[in-house]
């Protein structure tokens, strides 16, 4: 059946898939010198001809110095005729491609004449998906179903991209770096994401997706990289946007808590202002984006049946009702000091204060005697500051440039936990208290040459990155905390990185071979005193090279073959050695033994463009080394749970996804995301230490698995536009167990009004209500099923104004 399955669904893809066909435009210079006397011919007549019909595209004549720069030329093959009184003609052929922004021509050299072809900028045409070679860019604008939401849930309905316990995927893998305006931010997380849920995506113009980065991009994130462009405009003068939604989630109760229980939220109310400012005279462009998202959800409602092997039977729920302030202000000014050199400056703040009131009850399996109630109460604080600068000087050559930056992060946590454990015979109040302060220091230089068929770049990268983390436990009456297990750990992260990339293109070859060369130092200092665990830490010097070949059989098909080595750096919460005891029987434990896992990653691709639409299929293959899981254990004597970082060993997954895109007619499109794929976990043993040391072996785990997507907009008018977007998810291995199949429907209209700077819209997430969470994990001697029914339908609603 599955075989079969996976049949069906390639040849139904295959059958209906189209891509929109996409127009690039293209500036290219060049210098024109005496083949003889190798000096500068001034004031030339240079001509760029279409090849097939000879006709003239564009025609420009060279400066005082030989230079020369055509501008707006798409794609393609063409004929450049040089010409100039006392020199002979000469023609050259030349084909502008798609990868590079510049094509560099050099000098060209005539007898008693000037030849110039240099510089190519290629500007995609503002669609809702343009691709290159390397990556995916997306509109936030056109996602109708999400408006008004987070930049997660905005991402949940992109070709490729699920989204799983609070964390995005590509192809099934959560090891994604997220980058916000081209840098890891504190924001989004330097090693595991975070934070993307409280996000708005009004604050959003794009999202780009790296499925093979090149050696240019940080090694981190196996998986790919997401890329989240903050709007700025750049138009002349005083402009701007604002917009308001709001809406409301958890319109009905879907399963009643457990007895004995506060009420869960519902008719959750959201809402969230924005106000983009951007102000351009001359040299000087400076902008603001401010937004303010407010939200009350069901963030958590999760039921849980624990099975022993000595038949104890442990009934829990946790239900989380949540409430969120996150404030962002980003602002930022551009100088153009002169036609060569560009200075930037901007600032991010951030605030992100959470409130969680919860309950976890635990019961006996017919749930007549309550064992113990659980109820706390999180206060969390998020403050995030960001100041960046940057220095652009651009050669006299056209394309050339030298880009350098430095990136000062600042990052407090302030996280305080109320826990009332209530027990038959008596209750205890117990608390703690966690201070965190990430600072991190990123400065970075780059160098772009563009060559005749191609480019040529190189930089390095600096970082220093220092967590201080302090816990203190407060513990009560006969407390469960381990208090012996808080006190301080410091974080200290050293990368000095080189890169260099070679990128190559002509009518029929696309190529680029890159190298990074990156080393890590890493110390994790703990606290002498901790009952488990040491300071630890490792180093590593490691090469990681990329490379990207493509074929174009034609104008409309193309061959693609990608390698990469990447690497997934542990994050300082996964080795941070403090109990997180937000469940009071399922504890969390970070490992500062853990290492670094490597992925090697392969790709075949085929991509065919025809009227209106396009289809892309892709063989992918990665191979994972000291792959990184939670490993769920209990110690002797007793039902807690204690989930631990391990590095579990080999794993692998192969898979085939393939997208879609057509316009059937002029008021309906849409397109088919499907992605099947294998995903292998290897036997492996491991020890967890914590609390005490338990051995855990598990037997190799293989599931195929995949997901389909199916989004539609429909034209009603040039004013009226709708979505409906469809999403299935099916089962898939997790370590220790599996999580079931998934499904949800979203749905959204928008209408354009005060000739086109006004937008109204209303939408809907998970429609049908369909979304639950279902996991089963087994461990080495108990199991445990867990349903979540969290918050996932919400209806929104909204305009916004520009001016």
């Amino acid at each position: 059946m599955k075989t079969r399955f996976f049949l069906l669904l390639s040849l139904f893809i295959l059958l209906i898939s189209k891509v929109a066909a996409q127009n690039k435009s293209v500036s290219i210079s060049g210098h024109i010198i005496d083949k003889t006397s190798k000096t500068n011919v001034p004031f030339v007549n240079i001509v760029l001809k279409n090849a097939k019909t000879e006709t003239i595209t564009s025609g420009v004549i060279s400066d005082e110095n030989g230079r020369f720069t055509f501008s707006n030329i798409t794609s393609g093959n063409y004929i450049l005729e040089i010409s100039s009184v006392g020199f002979k003609p000469k023609k050259q052929s030349l084909f502008v491609g798609t990868l590079s922004d510049f094509l560099d021509l050099s000098k060209i050299g005539i007898e008693e004449d000037i030849n110039t072809l240099a510089e190519v900028v290629v500007t995609a045409q503002a669609e809702n998906q343009t691709s290159k070679m390397e990556k995916k860019i997306f509109s936030v604008a056109d996602n109708i179903t999400q408006s008004g939401g987070s930049v997660l849930q905005s991402m949940q309905n992109l070709p490729g991209v699920t989204v799983q316990d609070g964390k995005v995927q590509l192809r099934g893998n959560d090891k994604v770096m997220v980058l916000i305006d081209g840098k890891q931010t504190a924001l989004t997380g330097f090693g595991n994401q975070s934070g993307l849920d409280n996000i708005p995506a009004s604050a959003i113009e794009k999202i780009e997706i790296i499925n093979n980065p090149s050696a240019k991009f940080d090694a981190n994130g196996n998986a790919g990289i997401i890329n989240i462009v903050y709007k700025k405009n750049k138009q002349e003068g005083f402009n701007g946007k604002a917009g308001i939604s709001s809406g409301y989630g958890s319109l009905w109760e879907r399963k009643a808590n457990l007895p004995q229980m506060t009420p869960q939220y519902q008719i959750t109310p959201k809402i969230n202002p924005s106000l983009s400012l951007n102000y351009r005279k001359n040299k000087v462009n400076t902008y603001l984006q401010a937004d303010y998202l407010y939200t009350e959800t069901l963030n958590k409602n999760e039921f849980v049946t624990r099975t022993y092997d000595d038949g104890t039977i442990i009934k829990q729920q946790t239900k989380r009702n949540r409430d969120t302030h996150f404030t962002t202000l980003k602002a930022g000014i551009d100088w153009n000091y002169s036609e060569a050199n560009t200075f930037s400056f901007s600032g991010l703040f951030g605030t992100e204060k959470i409130i969680d009131h919860g309950q976890e009850p635990f019961f006996n399996e017919d749930l007549s005697q309550r064992l113990r109630l659980w109820e706390f109460l999180e206060d969390e604080l998020k403050t995030t500051v960001m100041i960046s600068g940057s220095y652009q000087h651009k050669f006299e050559e056209a394309g050339r440039k030298l880009n350098a930056g430095i990136n000062y992060t600042y990052h407090r946590e302030d996280e305080k936990y109320f826990f009332d454990n209530i027990l038959p015979n008596f209750t205890g109040r117990d608390a703690f208290k966690l201070l965190s302060d990430e600072k991190v220091v990123d400065i970075n230089v780059d160098y772009i040459q563009p060559l005749k068929y191609g480019r040529f770049e190189t930089g390095l990268k600096f970082r220093n990155r220092e967590i201080p983390t302090n816990m203190q436990f407060f513990p009560g009456v006969n407390s469960p905390l381990d208090s012996d297990a808080g006190g301080w750990a410091t974080y200290k992260e050293i990368i000095p990185a080189v890169y260099g990339n070679y990128i190559y293109e002509n009518n029929k070859i696309e190529a680029e071979i890159g190298l990074r060369l990156e080393y890590v130092h890493l110390i994790y200092d703990v606290n002498p005193n901790h009952p488990t665990y040491k300071s630890d830490g490792y180093d590593y010097a490691k090469p990681f090279p990329n490379m990207q070949f493509a074929y174009k059989i034609n104008d409309k098909n193309k061959l693609t073959a990608f390698y990469n080595r990447r690497v997934d750096r542990p994050s300082e919460v996964d080795i941070r050695i403090f109990p997180k005891y937000d469940d009071a029987e399922i504890i969390k434990v970070g490992n500062p033994a853990l290492r670094p896992q490597f992925t090697d990653a392969f790709e075949l691709g085929y991509k065919t463009n025809f009227s209106k639409s396009y289809f892309t299929a892709s063989i992918y293959h990665r191979i994972v080394d000291g792959t990184i899981t939670r490993i769920a254990s209990t110690a002797p004597d007793s039902n807690l749970i204690y989930a631990v970082f391990q590095n579990a060993g080999k794993s692998a997954s192969t898979g085939l996804e393939m997208i879609f895109s057509t316009e059937t007619a002029s008021w309906y499109s849409f397109n088919l995301n499907g992605n099947i794929y294998q995903n292998r976990i290897d036997a492996f043993t491991v020890t967890n230490l914590y609390p005490v040391p338990v051995v855990y072996h598990a037997d190799q785990q293989k599931m195929i698995s995949g997901n389909a997507k199916w989004n539609n907009t429909f034209t009603f008018s040039k004013t009226l536009t709708g979505q409906l977007s469809a999403l299935y998810l099916a089962p898939d291995i997790i370590p220790q167990g599996k999580i079931k199949s998934r499904f949800s429907v979203d749905a959204g209209i928008k209408k354009t009004v005060q000739k086109g700077k006004g937008e109204i819209f209303l939408n809907a997430s998970d429609l049908f209500n369909t979304l639950v969470i279902k996991k089963e994990i087994q461990g080495s001697n108990f199991s445990y099923n867990s349903d979540d029914y969290l918050e996932t339908q919400v209806i929104r609603f909204g305009c916004s104004y520009k001016f």
